[in-house]
């Protein structure tokens, strides 16, 4: 039995079907990384399977967590398993931190939510969170303010509040993306490090590959609310199949060698109000064909591993660049 199962998860805003069923397994401790462009679905998918929806979202589907569902289940049922057995980080910790509350006291209130701990005992632990962390002279600074911490220290507190109870699984939703490079790659390191030492499960929500590569075991692609593809690091970086997942590596740069235009994914992620009849990609395409136009390909597993919704993969002799196999080891 899975960890984690997602099955067929469907969510329509307003009678506008946003996910398309997402099928997802993920293993205790296993790091699966969610990739695709903005507005693909892989933040609504996890806000939903946690029941985090705004009340006119309309929800089908299973989420199944150590084999009970989630999906439908009453507010205490949720509660038990959101933020105690599931955390999740949200990108932006200006936003989600109380600008008027001292640190200590936010980080409090998730240790006596979730472990019952109180008084000078939460403050001790509070301490220790942020030290595990690595925020610098964490006793000296639990009283401080958020406005009194860098961007990358901030992040790190809302690490610290959603390592408060202990969880099993850590989702993290792009919980790099406002910081600068030499902060991100100190996050990454971070939650690496964390997952290793707690054997707890990661959850990484990201645009970008190269984050995805360096902490993550196995990677999900989504497009328009489906996945089209999936597959260890490894197998994705080195040959990926699905031409929305070709498109994404060849836009990244190359920091060595001649210099050369990047060449971008044309188009856009389509409306969810009018999707293409067949392939959702269909129309950015170069390999697109009539069957393209008329048929949803299925998400199948592939005799080399993985899963793949595709009708024109791209052929293995179409390798990456030296640069990306690097970040794939």
């Amino acid at each position: 039995m899975s960890f984690v199962s997602i099955r067929d998860l469907k969510v329509s805003f307003d009678g506008v079907r946003v996910l398309h069923g997402i099928n997802l397994e993920i293993a205790r401790g296993e790091a699966l990384g969610l990739v695709g462009e903005s507005g693909c679905g892989k933040s609504v998918t996890w806000l939903a399977a946690l029941g985090l929806l705004p009340g006119k979202a309309h929800v089908e589907g299973s989420v199944r967590f150590e084999g009970q569902e989630l999906i439908g289940a009453p507010r205490r049922r949720l509660e038990e398993v959101r933020g105690a057995r599931i955390a999740m980080i949200f990108q932006d910790p200006s936003s989600s931190l109380n600008p008027v509350q001292k640190v200590g006291r936010q980080i409090g209130e998730s240790l006596k939510l979730h472990r019952g701990l109180s008084g000078s005992a939460a403050r001790a632990e509070a301490i220790r969170l942020m030290d595990l962390v690595g925020i610098p002279s964490a006793a000296s600074r639990v009283d401080l303010y958020p406005h009194e911490f860098s961007g990358g220290q901030c992040q790190r507190i809302m690490i610290a509040m959603a390592l408060a109870s202990e969880p099993d699984l850590l989702i993290a939703d792009e919980p790099t993306t406002a910081l600068d490079a030499t902060i991100q790659a100190q996050i990454l390191d971070l939650l690496g490090r964390l997952r290793r030492e707690m054997n707890m499960g990661l959850v990484f929500i990201s645009h970008d590959l190269g984050a995805v590569s360096a902490v993550c075991d196995r990677a999900a692609v989504m497009y328009a609310g489906r996945i089209v593809e999936s597959n260890d690091i490894a197998s994705l970086f080195e040959a990926p199949r699905h031409p929305y997942t070709a498109g994404l590596f060849r836009a990244i740069p190359e920091l060595t060698g001649p210099r050369s235009d990047l060449l971008p994914i044309p188009g856009t992620v389509p409306d969810p109000r009018a999707l293409p009849k067949g392939c959702a990609f269909g129309p950015r395409c170069g390999s697109a064909s009539g069957l393209c136009g008329s048929e949803r390909p299925d998400l199948l597993p592939q005799r080399a591993g993985g899963h793949l919704a595709c009708f024109h993969p791209v052929g293995q002799a179409q390798t990456l660049t030296p640069r990306l196999a690097e970040m794939a080891q």
